[in-house]
C-alpha cells in the first residue's frame, strides 16, 4: 500500500505532448489538428494554461460572462417555458392546466390570428394563470392587440404589479422574416411599449429575437452582431420618444436559438452578455440595469423529419447548452414538431428540462464553464469577432438599413451556402440523414406551416425588402427521399444500385458498407453481390439484377489487377448500364477507366447530395422509357 501511495506520475510539458502527438501524426504537424469554425474561429487540439485571460471571479461579476446573478440557478432558476401546441382556445387553456401542473414554471405559446379573433379567447386562456406564472411569449405582429387585453384584465383584477416574465415583439425580425418593412409598424409599436410600460410596469414586451437568422444559416458571430445591432436601434428609437434609457433596457429580452455546436453555443451565450454589458456601458447606465436577460429555444435548424428520434438527442445537447451558458427562459422544441407534435412528445420535451434541473443537479453548480481555457478563449473570439460585425452593420447605416439592403441576406446566405455543402459532402454529419439513414422507417410528411403573415394582412404602407428564408439544414436530403419514395411507387420497389463485389468479405467490406450509408442518404438501397472472382459472376449479377446501376466495390490493388478487365468486359455487353467506382484512383489512372465506362467515382470528398440527386434523375427516365417501350 505505501509503494501505491507513493507512486506518482511523471512532469510532461507540453513539447512533450507536442511530439507525442506528431509522431503519431506520422510525420504530420500539429497544426494539422486546427479547425476552422463557420465563425472563421481556428480552433486548437489543445488548451493550456498560457490561453487564459483575466476573467471574473464570480458570477454576477464585472463583463456578466459568468451569469447575471452572483449564485446563479441557486437563487434564480431558469424558468421552463414550453410553447404550447393548439387547434383552439379551448384546447390551449386545457392544456395549459395540465401542464403548469406538471413542471411548467411559464405562460407559453404561439399567438396566432385564430386566438385572437375575438378578445373572449385570449381572456378565457389567461384568466387565473398571468398573475400566477411569469410569461413568455413572443406576440409576432399582435402586440398591440394582445398587450391592450392583457392590461386591461390586470387593471379589472388590480393584478398589474404582479404581471411578470415577457409579452414581446421583435418588428426587425419581423420584417426581415416577411421580406417587408413599415415605418407605420415602428410607429405603432413605439406607442404600445410606452403605453405598457405604464400600465403594466414589470412585464418585458422589447423582444430582439433572432431565431430568424438563426433559421436561415447566420453563424454565432452573426446571431450576436445582429442581436446587439437590434438592441441599440431599439434604444436609439425609443430614446427619441423620451423614454428613459434604464426603462427600456428593464423591458428587453433578448432571445437566441440554440444549436447543436455544443461548446460555441455555450460560448455564443456567454459572448452575447459581455457585449451587451459593454454596449450598455458605454449609455453610462447603472451596472444593474447591464444584465441581459435571454430566452433560449432549442433549435429548428438542426432537426430532421427523417430518423425523428435523433431529434431527441439533439434537444438534449442543446438543451444542456443553454443552461450551461446561463438562460433566464428555455423551451425544448419536441421531436416530433416537424410532422405533428403528440402530446408524448411535448412532455418528454418539458421533462428534458426537469431532468437537467432535479436529476442532472445542474442549478447547483454555478457557472460550471467557468475556468475552461477553452471555453475562456472561445467566448473571448467570439465576443471580439461579434463586436467587429457588430460594427459592420453600423457601418451600413444600422441594421434596419442592412436589411433594406439586402447586405445582411447575402452574408447570411454565404454561411449558409457553406453549411450547406459541407452536409452534401459529408464533412459535417447529421445522423439518420446524410449518415446512417434507415431506409425501413416510414416517412412523414412534413406539416404544412401555418406562418402568419401580420404586416401584408394589415393597412401598412410597406416597402419590400429581401426575406430570410427558413431553413432546415437535412431538408435537401428530405426531398431525395420522398423523390425516391416516389421512385419506388412507379416501379414497385425500392430504388437499387448493385454493389459488385470484388473478392472475399475483408477485400470488399470497408467500401461497400461506405456505398451503402453513401446511397442511402438519398432513400436508395445498395444491393451486394456475392463475393465476384470471375468475369462470369459478374456477369450473372447483373443479369439477375432489376437495375441498370452498379457500383465495383473492392481493394485498389484488386481493381488494377482484375477489376479494369472486369469492368470492360460488362461494358462490353451491358452498354446500357451505368457503372460507378467506389474509392478514387490515383489522378494519372482516372482517365483509363472513364474510358472503359465508369461514369463517376465515389469517394469522402463526393458530394452526396449532387451525386444521389443525379442517380434517382437517371433512375426515373429510364423507368419512364421502359414504360413508353
Amino acid at each position: 500500500m505505501d509503494n501505491l501511495k507513493n507512486q506518482s506520475f511523471s512532469q510532461r510539458t507540453e513539447k512533450d505532448w507536442q511530439a507525442k502527438v506528431e509522431a503519431f501524426l506520422k510525420g504530420k504537424r500539429i497544426e494539422s489538428l486546427n479547425r476552422d469554425t463557420y465563425e472563421n474561429i481556428v480552433l486548437k487540439p489543445l488548451y493550456t494554461k498560457k490561453d487564459q485571460k483575466p476573467v471574473p471571479d464570480y458570477a454576477g461579476g464585472s463583463d456578466y460572462r459568468r451569469g447575471i446573478y452572483p449564485l446563479g440557478y441557486l437563487t434564480n432558476e431558469w424558468i421552463v417555458a414550453q410553447e404550447l401546441s393548439y387547434e383552439s382556445p379551448e384546447e390551449l387553456k386545457e392544456k395549459l392546466h395540465e401542464v403548469l401542473k406538471k413542471g411548467q414554471t411559464a405562460i407559453a405559446f404561439s399567438i396566432s390570428e385564430d386566438l385572437m379573433e375575438s378578445t373572449e379567447n385570449l381572456s378565457s386562456v389567461l384568466t387565473g394563470y398571468y398573475h400566477q406564472y411569469p410569461l413568455a411569449i413572443n406576440i409576432e405582429g399582435l402586440s398591440g392587440e394582445v398587450l391592450s387585453i392583457l392590461a386591461k384584465m390586470a387593471e379589472q383584477d388590480n393584478q398589474a404589479e404582479n404581471v411578470l416574465g415577457y409579452i414581446g415583439s421583435d418588428p426587425i425580425a419581423l420584417f426581415a422574416e416577411e421580406g417587408v418593412v413599415s415605418k407605420e409598424f415602428i410607429g405603432e409599436w413605439k406607442k404600445t411599449i410606452i403605453e405598457t410600460n405604464r400600465r403594466l410596469p414589470n412585464l418585458q414586451t422589447i423582444l430582439i429575437n433572432t431565431e430568424t437568422y438563426h433559421n436561415g444559416g447566420a453563424n454565432a458571430v452573426q446571431e450576436l452582431g445582429i442581436a446587439i445591432a437590434e438592441g441599440v436601434y431599439f434604444l436609439d428609437i425609443l430614446q427619441e420618444d423620451e423614454m428613459e434609457i434604464e426603462q427600456i433596457l428593464a423591458k428587453m429580452i433578448f432571445q437566441f436559438s440554440i444549436g447543436n455546436n455544443f461548446f460555441m453555443e455555450i460560448a455564443k451565450l456567454r459572448a452575447a452578455r459581455i457585449l451587451w454589458n459593454r454596449i450598455t456601458e458605454l449609455y453610462g447606465v447603472t451596472d444593474e440595469a447591464r444584465k441581459m436577460i435571454i430566452s433560449a429555444k432549442t433549435s429548428t435548424f438542426t432537426k430532421s423529419i427523417f430518423d425523428p428520434y435523433v431529434n431527441l438527442l439533439r434537444a438534449g445537447n442543446e438543451a444542456f447548452a443553454a443552461i450551461i451558458g446561463g438562460v433566464q427562459y428555455l423551451q425544448v422544441t419536441p421531436f416530433d414538431f416537424l410532422t405533428h407534435s403528440t402530446s408524448s412528445a411535448e412532455r418528454i420535451a418539458r421533462n428534458t428540462q426537469l431532468i437537467l434541473k432535479q436529476e442532472s443537479h445542474l442549478g447547483t453548480v454555478i457557472d460550471p464553464a467557468g475556468g475552461s481555457w477553452y471555453l475562456e478563449q472561445l467566448t473571448n473570439d467570439l465576443a471580439e469577432k461579434a463586436w467587429e460585425y457588430f460594427q459592420k452593420i453600423e457601418g451600413q447605416g444600422g441594421i434596419l438599413n442592412a436589411l433594406k439592403s439586402g447586405w445582411l441576406q447575402q452574408e447570411i446566405n454565404t454561411v449558409f451556402e457553406k453549411r450547406n455543402l459541407d452536409l452534401q459532402t459529408r464533412k459535417q454529419s447529421m445522423i439518420g440523414t446524410n449518415f446512417y439513414a434507415d431506409l425501413n422507417e416510414t416517412q412523414s410528411n412534413p406539416l404544412q406551416s401555418k406562418r402568419n403573415h401580420f404586416l401584408a394582412n394589415r393597412d401598412y404602407a410597406l416597402s419590400k425588402i429581401e426575406a430570410i428564408p427558413v431553413r432546415r439544414l437535412t431538408e435537401p436530403f428530405e426531398k431525395l427521399r420522398r423523390k425516391a419514395k416516389q421512385l419506388e411507387r412507379k416501379i414497385g420497389s425500392t430504388p437499387t444500385v448493385g454493389m459488385i463485389c470484388l473478392g472475399e468479405l475483408k477485400q470488399h467490406k470497408q467500401r461497400m458498407d461506405f456505398m451503402k450509408s453513401f446511397l442511402a442518404a438519398g432513400g436508395v438501397k445498395a444491393f451486394e453481390s456475392k463475393p465476384v472472382f470471375s468475369i462470369e459472376n459478374a456477369k450473372q449479377f447483373i443479369l439477375d439484377m432489376n437495375t441498370s446501376h452498379f457500383c465495383l466495390c473492392g481493394t485498389n490493388e484488386q481493381y488494377e489487377s482484375e477489376g479494369k478487365a472486369i469492368l470492360t468486359s460488362l461494358t462490353n455487353e451491358f452498354p446500357e448500364r451505368i457503372f460507378y467506382l467506389a474509392g478514387l484512383p490515383e489522378l494519372d489512372k482516372q482517365a483509363g477507366w472513364q474510358e472503359v465506362g465508369i461514369k463517376q467515382f465515389i469517394h469522402v470528398n463526393t458530394n452526396c447530395y449532387e451525386t444521389l440527386e443525379e442517380i434517382l434523375a437517371d433512375m426515373e427516365v429510364n423507368t419512364v422509357e421502359e414504360t413508353k417501350a
